[in-house]
């Protein structure tokens, strides 16, 4: 069990009792503070990938010879687990794949998980391989590879930043 899965365990036991504590004295507990509870109850357990998704990405992290935890740290950052994501800009499922991106890696449909971390993980295995270099593959994955051969390093965008820097942080809490 990973450390981060194993934290998001002992968060979710600590909530749970704090909640059944909050339903037993519900008369005396105020409707917000129950209410409040709740809420960080429901972004906890949004945070947890669930053990289907995570033995999915397992198995096709092995099948593809790429670290799992680097897997599941993209997947978080990118669609927080979610298969049926959709950002603003059309990127779907749960490794953000562009249409146009995932016609290219042979996904048919997006929203499904297999096919969606099966393009995606190949994507991410390609641009390790072009680029040899863990960050600036993520900086490809995130604004593209053009992007990253045309500033010869991680482009000066504050998205593809953030976004290199949230799965290195989560990658390291994976391993």
């Amino acid at each position: 069990m990973s450390s981060l899965y194993a934290q998001a365990v002992a968060r979710m036991h600590a909530l749970w009792q704090r909640v059944e504590q909050l339903s037993v004295d519900a008369p005396t507990t105020a409707p917000s503070e129950f209410a409040q509870v709740l809420r960080v109850v429901q972004r906890a357990t949004s945070t947890m990938l669930p053990t289907s998704i995570g033995e999915l990405i397992a198995r096709v992290s092995q099948e593809e010879g790429i670290d799992e935890a680097l897997v599941r740290a993209v997947v978080q950052a990118e669609s927080g687990g979610n298969p049926n994501a959709v950002s603003p800009k059309g990127a779907m499922g749960l490794m953000q794949l562009m249409p146009q991106t995932a016609r290219a890696m042979g996904v048919q449909n997006p929203f499904d998980p297999e096919q969606n971390l099966r393009g995606g993980v190949r994507l991410l295995r390609g641009l390790l391989d072009e680029f040899g270099d863990v960050r600036l593959a993520l900086a490809a994955y995130n604004a593209g590879g053009p992007a990253v051969r045309q500033y010869g390093g991680i482009p000066p965008y504050a998205e593809t930043q953030k976004f290199v820097q949230r799965v290195l942080s989560l990658w390291q809490d994976e391993r």
